[in-house]
């Protein structure tokens, strides 16, 4: 009878996780439409303004006026790299995903013979980074988000960090990982170079491209365009804040892409509780099953003797 307590107590046991579980699951469902929503709804802006970013910074190749966040430091000696992860867990793959994918590159530049620092959005990443490279870490940014969701002000504080490290010297390229959203079972490890600007050519498939792409959707073919006031002016106002809305739409990935993977993993987890319920289900029926055969064999064997 031991045993068979034991087992009704595991079932029981298992049948309130699966419960947690499945409420999890439901919760990660509604916040992924409205974080899907936000991502999407983030792409064109961000990919527009880069576009416009690169097209201005064509016009200021090679100037020695161009702005810092534009033409670098002139050295490529340290690189700080930026790992957006999450501040929670029970999210399946997403979280380690980004991290294997951040030390795989920083493995890469030490190799190289680079300085790498480390600054990371998250305490999960900063969990999984301080083992290998806890040295390097010269940051950890924590409850971004939080329970009113990303906003662009978070953005716009990481940007102005990184902004204050670069023009202190700290480093002279940084890059960013993150997992850009694809759908709720699919999230893909992105890497992007975003102080100093990347070329055209290296950010978005070429000049060429780039022209093609404004000439399509402006409709002008092959217009010139004056500014006013000059392009280095324009360059120093917008680079900062197109650092920041690449920051913004990184963490908007990040934010769709954690709740479809916690969805995804609560799903999975909800269904091993359901078949791990059965299979205890089975194994109690069987020993009870047994038990009452044993006291009618017992009680058979008693009437027999007596």
């Amino acid at each position: 009878m031991a045993a068979l307590k034991d087992l009704r107590k595991r079932i029981d046991s298992v049948k309130a996780t699966q419960k947690i579980v499945s409420a999890m699951k439901m919760v990660a469902a509604s916040k992924l439409r409205r974080a899907q929503e936000a991502a999407e709804s983030a792409r064109p802006y961000a990919d527009r303004m880069a576009r416009m970013v690169g097209s201005l910074a064509r016009s200021t190749a090679g100037s020695d006026s161009a702005p810092a966040l534009l033409r670098g430091t002139g050295a490529d000696r340290t690189r700080l790299v930026v790992v957006a992860t999450s501040d929670r867990g029970l999210c399946g793959a997403f979280n380690s995903s980004i991290v294997r994918a951040a030390r795989a590159r920083i493995g890469a530049l030490e190799r190289d013979g680079h300085k790498v620092k480390i600054l990371i959005v998250g305490r999960k990443g900063r969990d999984q980074m301080r083992r290998a490279y806890g040295a390097h870490i010269v940051e950890t940014i924590e409850d971004v988000g939080g329970r009113r969701g990303v906003a662009f002000a978070d953005a716009a504080a990481i940007a102005d960090n990184l902004a204050r490290r670069f023009a202190a010297g700290e480093f002279d390229v940084c890059t960013l990982f993150y997992n850009r959203f694809r759908s709720a079972v699919s999230q893909v490890v992105t890497e992007i170079q975003i102080v100093p600007l990347p070329p055209p050519a290296a950010a978005g498939g070429g000049a060429e491209n780039a022209e093609a792409e404004n000439a399509d959707e402006d409709g002008g073919g092959g217009a010139i365009h004056e500014f006013e006031p000059d392009e280095e002016t324009i360059l120093a106002d917008l680079l900062p804040r197109n650092m920041a809305v690449q920051i913004f739409r990184a963490l908007l990935e990040n934010a769709a892409s954690e709740q479809g993977a916690r969805m995804m993993a609560m799903d999975n987890a909800s269904r091993n509780a359901g078949d791990m319920i059965g299979r205890l289900t089975l194994t109690y029926n069987r020993s009870r099953q047994a038990a009452i055969t044993k006291e009618l064999i017992e009680i058979v064997s008693g009437a027999e003797a007596l």
